[in-house]
């Protein structure tokens, strides 16, 4: 008889999406018989006060002050191994208490969210430090560079394309699993729209369409607002705007100024809420950039996107992904994304079409995907990836 598994997933709170995942894993470990113990850690929650800062908040301050530098950077370091050396670096520095934890609780499956703290695991494997299973999770549709580690059990991954690369690099694809991008298995599982409608107070005689400005509210929604209240097409907007009072308050005095002519669209503002799969259940366009988790969690809920001001790099990669597989459209202008969603709306059988291309591209169930597969893994040696092996795979991306 086998014994009961211990569980740690990893993540960072770098920005909200890796946190997303890993508990959307959680939950999945506490519904799946043979595990004993489950913990989620936020691997920065081991670090000093200053390097925790520093990893969680530059993010968020280049995608607020400095995007291009942010694409610019990101494109650079898409190289295998690249910036290896000062990664492990910088992500070794203040970890003792992480490897401590690690000593004590001895998973047997540790699974990452986040690339920061897959590279510590990988390292201690490395050294022979440790004997738990790495499983790295990749949390956009596209496949950075900086998710690569010198050692590893699986990557779980959220597209046939992203496997096809990762083989073409030289990694194994039978270590490679297509699950998708684990989203809480609540997104897809609700399907009377009219029925979601009624419980959160929306009209079911016009489209719903859902603004959303991301968990920490620093989408410019206030700007989308202003756009979609020139739509020539009536509907119900909700502008869900995160754990930011100051993004609901520009939202709320942008609408203020529409008083005397309201137009087509009626408004109605919100902060932060805990039942979004609801929200997206109920919609019929979200309308929001395409963050890997968000865009996960609209197509596990069979919900079209309307994509604006994708963060270079990562975001515009997920912009790709969505738009060749016809579940979004793109709005290069804020100022006339409300002429495009009217046009959208005006064409219920292209908006149908949106709605099924996303189902298809939807996986609710990734997170049992990723826990299942884990639990039925027979025991096996890392892949180790050395030296000559890096410098091929470089190579290999050079070439590209």
């Amino acid at each position: 008889m086998k014994h009961p598994k211990k569980v740690l997933i990893l993540s960072t709170s770098a920005g909200t999406g890796h946190l997303r995942a890993a508990a959307a894993l959680e939950k999945a470990c506490h519904q799946i018989p043979g595990i004993a113990e489950v913990a989620h850690v936020d691997a920065l929650a081991f670090t000093n006060k200053l390097f925790r800062d520093f990893y969680s908040k530059l993010y968020i301050k280049l995608v607020q002050d400095a995007p291009k530098l942010l694409g610019w950077w990101y494109e650079k370091s898409d190289e295998p191994w690249k910036t290896d050396r000062m990664r492990l670096l910088l992500d070794r520095l203040n970890t003792r208490p992480l490897v401590r934890l690690l000593g004590k609780m001895q998973p047997d499956i540790t699974v990452c969210t986040h690339f920061m703290p897959a590279e510590i695991i990988s390292h201690l494997i490395t050294q022979k430090a440790i004997q738990a299973k790495l499983s790295i999770v990749v949390t956009d549709f596209d496949f950075h560079a900086m998710w690569l580690s010198r050692a590893f059990h699986r990557y779980f991954v959220a597209l046939d394309e992203t496997k096809a690369y990762l083989t073409t690099l030289g990694l194994p694809g039978d270590r490679i699993t297509v699950s998708g991008i684990p989203v809480d298995p609540e997104f897809g599982r609700h399907l009377d729209k009219a029925a979601l409608r009624q419980k959160l107070g929306l009209r079911t005689d016009c489209p719903a369409i859902v603004v959303s400005a991301g968990a920490l509210g620093v989408n410019p929604a206030e700007q989308v607002v202003k756009s979609l209240r020139q739509m020539s097409q009536r509907a119900q907007v909700v502008v869900i705007c995160g754990k930011n009072p100051e993004a609901r308050a520009r939202v709320e005095a942008e609408l203020a100024k529409a008083v005397e002519s309201p137009g087509m669209a009626e408004f109605r503002v919100l902060g932060y809420v805990e039942d979004m799969p609801s929200w997206m259940g109920a919609a019929d366009l979200l309308v929001s950039k395409p963050g890997g988790m968000t865009s996960a969690e609209a197509m596990a809920s069979g919900l079209p996107m309307v994509i604006y001001d994708p963060i270079p790099g990562q975001e515009e990669r997920n912009s790709d992904q969505l738009l060749e597989k016809g579940a979004a459209i793109k709005c290069n202008e804020i100022s006339i994304l409300g002429y495009k969603v009217s046009k959208l709306l005006a064409e219920p059988g292209r908006l149908e079409t949106m709605r099924q291309a996303a189902r298809k591209m939807g996986q609710p169930e990734a997170a049992a995907k990723v826990v299942q597969t884990l639990m039925a893994e027979q025991e096996q040696e890392p892949i180790e990836v050395h030296p000559d092996q890096q410098e091929a795979m470089a190579e290999t991306a050079r070439k590209k």
